[in-house]
């Protein structure tokens, strides 16, 4: 049996309170977005909060390249409260684990017993965070596991989320994605073999808009970069 859809339409903030034993790992990106509403609009269950890794170095949510500032604003009009782990530049497993370690052992973080995810098919990933997690006595949570990706794509759009590509692997996608909307057009000029929700690490968003944010997120592109083999699109809050 295949896994129901999410629903389409805005979701009442306030209309269920955050659960102590829940967090969400956070990226910033589409898959996290995804798996706050399932959590929400499918499970009736809300997050007390985010947890994000930065990069030290850059001052920027890992991987993603995206200012801590508009990391801020994200969590704001989520409502929710955001753990942000700081980790070094090419950071080795060994140090991100102890990092983890630290951060959910911390005060903040005590009654966490539940750590959701935004991970759709890669069994590797699930399998990593699911070893991790049991070491800090905890579970993994995986609300939009085995979903259709293309299905989903669409369901992010048609749920009036907006996202800007801000991270694209030029070995995988050709550089000119970089900056762009994530939208139907987008999604028709992807290249076969590109998944349209870049599972494989072909790409990576920002969310700015849509149903779960009270309000969006002005921002603006600034520059295009290329660093450490990837090019990066620079939002800056406007």
């Amino acid at each position: 049996m295949s896994p129901p859809k999410l629903e389409v339409g805005r979701w009442p903030q306030d209309s269920t309170k955050t659960e102590a034993s829940l967090a969400l790992s956070w990226s910033g990106g589409k898959d996290s977005a995804l798996a706050l509403l399932a959590l929400r609009a499918e499970s009736g269950r809300n997050p007390s909060a985010l947890i994000t890794t930065v990069t030290e170095t850059y001052n920027r949510i890992s991987m993603h390249g995206v200012r801590r500032e508009l990391l801020a604003l994200q969590a704001h009009e989520l409502g929710l409260a955001l753990i942000e782990v700081s980790i070094p530049l090419a950071c080795h497993n060994e140090t991100y684990d102890a990092r983890m370690h630290e951060a959910f052992a911390s005060e903040r973080l005590g009654q966490v017993t539940e750590v959701a995810f935004g991970d759709l098919f890669l069994e590797d990933v699930r399998a990593y965070r699911e070893g991790r997690l049991a070491v800090a006595g905890k579970r993994g949570l995986f609300p939009l596991w085995g979903r259709d990706t293309t299905q989903l794509a669409r369901d992010f759009i048609k749920a009036g989320f907006q996202a800007t590509l801000v991270c694209v692997d030029p070995r995988k996608l050709d550089r000119t994605f970089a900056g762009r909307s994530y939208d139907e057009r987008l999604l028709a000029d992807l290249p076969t073999g590109v998944d349209p929700c870049g599972e494989n690490g072909e790409f990576h968003t920002f969310v700015h808009g849509g149903p779960i944010l009270r309000r969006p997120i002005a921002c603006a592109l600034g520059d295009i970069v290329e660093r450490d083999g990837f090019l990066f699109a620079d939002l800056i809050a406007a």
